[in-house]
């Protein structure tokens, strides 16, 4: 259960640094907005790497635990179990959010993302002005696909980076994010989209299977490319 627990604070805080930041950033309408929440995102994981890596791994992140799983490290019951407590995670920080900006008065904090293209009030992820859905959803395979090789092959236990795994998942989300934010706001992680898109309905919510389906797809092929060139 401790494992478990883990997962569920590490998925909180990540949505809650990363979503945030594009939530109190006003967006993402500009390249500094873009980089600062995709710092946020990548220093939320490598700071929980160093603070639950070593109780659960810190995946936090369900496409993490697909490529895990289909990569023989962890039993389906432990992939099962980090899968349902990240999503518990997810909507705790959406939570959390969503609490925090009911309480602020925008005219008066003119700094808070008020929805808009590239965020919305929530940090929930769509695609973007002029991205179709199948733009979307390739967006979102390639860039889990290249996201959890990184983790795969960091975390290998003969060929990985040992203690520095943490911070080279961290800058490679960083990079992922610079790269997909104007295209869907960058998911690559689906408990990530869930909790945001709960809050958020319309769009986020009907759009919500790429943020599922697409990243789960990526994991499969990640796990199947590390263990042919591994």
């Amino acid at each position: 259960m401790k494992k478990y627990l883990a997962e569920m604070f590490g998925t909180m805080v990540l949505v809650l640094m990363g979503c945030g930041s594009a939530i109190m950033n006003h967006g993402c309408g500009d390249m500094a907005h873009v980089l600062s929440v995709a710092m946020a995102f990548g220093l939320a994981v490598v700071a929980m790497a160093y603070t639950i890596g070593g109780i659960s791994g810190c995946h936090i992140n369900p496409a993490i635990t697909l490529g895990v799983w289909l990569s023989k490290r962890m039993s389906g019951k432990d992939a099962l179990g980090y899968v349902v407590f990240q999503f518990i995670g997810a909507t705790l920080g959406s939570a959390i959010l969503y609490l925090l900006v009911q309480n602020i008065d925008p005219a008066n904090a003119p700094y808070i993302a008020e929805g808009g293209a590239m965020a919305t009030c929530t940090g929930a992820n769509a695609c973007q002005e002029g991205v179709n859905v199948l733009g979307g959803f390739l967006a979102e395979v390639v860039f889990t696909f290249v996201f959890v090789l990184v983790v795969l092959g960091t975390t290998d236990e003969k060929r990985g980076a040992g203690q520095f795994a943490g911070l080279a998942i961290g800058l490679s989300l960083i990079l992922v994010h610079i790269v997909c934010i104007p295209l869907t706001g960058t998911s690559v992680n689906p408990a990530r989209s869930f909790g945001p898109a709960l809050f958020e309905g319309g769009v986020a919510l009907q759009q919500l299977w790429i943020f599922i389906v697409a990243p789960l797809a990526g994991a499969c092929l990640s796990a199947g490319v590390w263990r042919a060139i591994k």
